[in-house]
């Protein structure tokens, strides 16, 4: 999406935040279901197998956790600091759903 048509729908710069955040999200589903997977695999070659796999993930949690605390997307030692960022995607996301309904 470019920027003009951001602008216009109210969301600014928020795309980048927006896809970080669901890059997150989807990281920590990954190592939840490896994790998972791992505790219920039988053999010890699609064990090691989910091991290398579950580390990736954590890696790629890490990475994606770093960008955006270097972003300022995510604050997750400081809670008011977080607070405020959820509150502005809240409204941003409010206000967006507003305007294409209304």
């Amino acid at each position: 999406m470019n920027g003009f048509i951001q602008n216009m729908m109210g969301m600014g710069g928020m795309t980048e935040q927006v896809i970080a955040t669901d890059f997150l999200i989807a990281a920590k589903a990954g190592v939840r279901n490896y994790t998972v997977a791992l505790t219920e695999t039988a053999t010890p070659e699609l064990r090691t197998a989910l091991r290398e796999q579950l580390r990736a993930a954590i890696q790629t949690h890490e990475e994606i956790t770093n960008y955006m605390i270097a972003k300022g997307y995510y604050h997750p030692h400081q809670l008011s600091e977080q607070l405020q960022v959820d509150l502005t995607v809240a409204n941003t996301a409010t206000n967006l759903a507003e305007k294409t309904n209304g």
